[in-house]
């Protein structure tokens, strides 16, 4: 697949700590599992690392996402007396809220990309639902659907009109991110190789690739993809 490197982005969602199982660094030393560690999240890793020089080597954008919730954040269980992670909550505005344990804290070492992620070619990092009572799934809106994180606008003022997205999770934050991108007109492709999914409830990977396929989003392997002149 050859792309046009002045059209097209990638974009790296969720590679925090939170969301990846426990590994070992080069010095031996075991770094535990996130809060919500996704199963074989750190897979996402390599094939991310390779894709984003690529792109950058070529003059095309690379930028990254990242929960940065506030303490006591709304989809936090634990903000809401007598909840426990995996219950649902109705809010206000948002609908149905599913409940998790506090994750990607602002500051904390939870929050940060895996320290394999590397951040070289990055050029913009999106935070998103770092509103106390808003929970942010997508890279471009908050869960009222209304409240946009200002990705559009950039990417619309660099004149991109394909879109790449791998991270975590599929069955989420890669979900919602590529659904919304498909939406607003991009030419949406997701990489099959560089996702991993929650898998709560059961069957929710499955029912992602699903619904992506059923919107127009193609699933593509990174290593298939090269970058034109």
């Amino acid at each position: 697949m050859l792309i046009n490197p002045a059209t097209a982005v990638l974009i790296e969602i969720d590679v925090q700590n939170d969301f990846c199982p426990s590994y070992t660094r080069s010095s031996g030393e075991q770094v535990p599992p996130g809060a919500l560690a996704v199963e074989k999240g750190d897979e996402v890793v390599e094939p991310l690392n390779l894709l984003a020089l690529s792109f950058a080597a070529s003059g095309a954008r690379v930028l990254a996402t990242a929960d940065w919730h506030p303490r006591w954040h709304v989809s936090f269980a634990a903000a809401h007396p007598g909840k426990n992670v995996g219950e649902t909550v109705d809010l206000p505005g948002t609908g149905s809220q599913a409940l998790w344990p506090d994750h990607c804290v602002q500051g904390t070492w939870g929050a940060n990309f895996h320290e394999k992620l590397d951040l070289r070619p990055v050029s913009l990092i999106i935070r998103k639902g770092f509103r106390l009572s808003l929970d942010s799934y997508s890279a471009f809106f908050e869960n009222d659907r209304r409240t946009p994180t200002g990705l559009e606008g950039y990417l619309r003022s660099l004149g991109i009109t394909t879109v790449f997205l791998g991270g975590l999770a599929t069955d989420y934050c890669v979900l919602y991110s590529a659904l919304d991108a498909a939406a607003l007109g991009f030419t949406t492709l997701v990489l099959s190789d560089a996702i991993r999914g929650v898998g709560f409830p059961a069957g929710s990977v499955e029912a992602a690739l699903d619904r992506m396929k059923s919107a127009g989003i193609t699933l593509t392997p990174s290593t298939g993809i090269v970058m034109g002149v």
